[in-house]
Parts: structure tokens; C-alpha cells; sequence
């Protein structure tokens, strides 16, 4: 299996309900390194996996509504816990949306598993990984 991987990072601020969370309940920032990777059993034509760039791009365009924002604030999280494990397949969904409608170019098409991890520090992260479905 083939795989290509790009970074970006967003920083946004939120809060959880519920006693599990101890101290995280109160407001607080996070700044997070994002990780996907694409994957792909045997390479395009050109010899790659995907368009480096237009993944980039697409991962950009997807953290862009979420940087510098606090979560709680915003409509589509109303209610929901915005734990990494959480927006790790809030990402993956808009990434594999992006491979299903050909906004990663040609080549995009053939990714069967995508792979998002969140680094919320340098002793944590979480991710969600799964098949891309058509």
C-alpha cells in the first residue's frame, strides 16, 4: 500500500461537559498539528498516489472554518463534544468527500483509506482512519 501524508494546523478554543473531563471543562485553547494521510494500492501513471498540492489545498480549505474559532460557538457543533477523536473524523469526512468528488485531481479517484490524525501535544494525539466510500 501507497501512501502520501500532508500537515497543516489549526488553533481554535473549546470546552467539554460531564465531570470526565475535569479541568478541560472550562474554556481552553488548543493548537493542533493535522496529519492525513492518503492511501492507494498501486500508484497513478504518473507514479503518485495523489496531487501533493490539491490534497493540501483540500486540507486547508477544510480547517479553515475551524481556525481561530471556538468551537462551542459554532452551529454544526452545538451540542457536541469537540473531543480530537471527534474532529479527527470531522476532518476525515470532509477529506473523504473531497477524494469522492475529484477535488484531489486526477488519481484522487483511486484512494481506498484515508488517515487523520490530530496531535493535540507532543505526548498526544488520536486519529480516525478508514475507507474511502464510493
Amino acid at each position: 500500500m501507497y501512501a502520501v501524508e500532508v500537515r497543516e494546523h489549526i488553533m481554535i478554543a473549546h470546552s467539554f461537559k460531564g465531570e470526565f473531563f475535569g479541568p478541560a471543562q472550562n474554556l481552553h485553547g488548543a493548537t493542533f498539528v493535522v496529519d492525513v494521510a492518503f492511501f492507494r494500492p498501486e500508484l497513478t501513471d504518473d507514479n503518485v498516489v495523489v496531487d501533493i498540492g490539491r490534497a493540501h489545498d483540500a486540507l486547508k480549505a477544510t480547517l479553515k472554518p475551524l481556525n481561530y474559532q471556538n468551537l462551542d460557538a459554532l452551529p454544526e457543533f452545538a451540542g457536541v463534544q469537540t473531543t480530537t477523536e471527534f474532529l479527527s473524523r470531522h476532518i476525515f469526512d470532509a477529506m473523504a468527500n473531497a477524494a469522492r468528488t475529484g477535488a484531489l485531481g486526477p488519481g484522487g479517484e483511486g484512494i481506498e483509506k484515508i488517515r487523520v490524525m490530530l496531535h493535540e501535544s507532543h505526548v498526544a494525539r488520536a486519529w480516525f482512519e478508514g475507507p474511502v466510500k464510493r
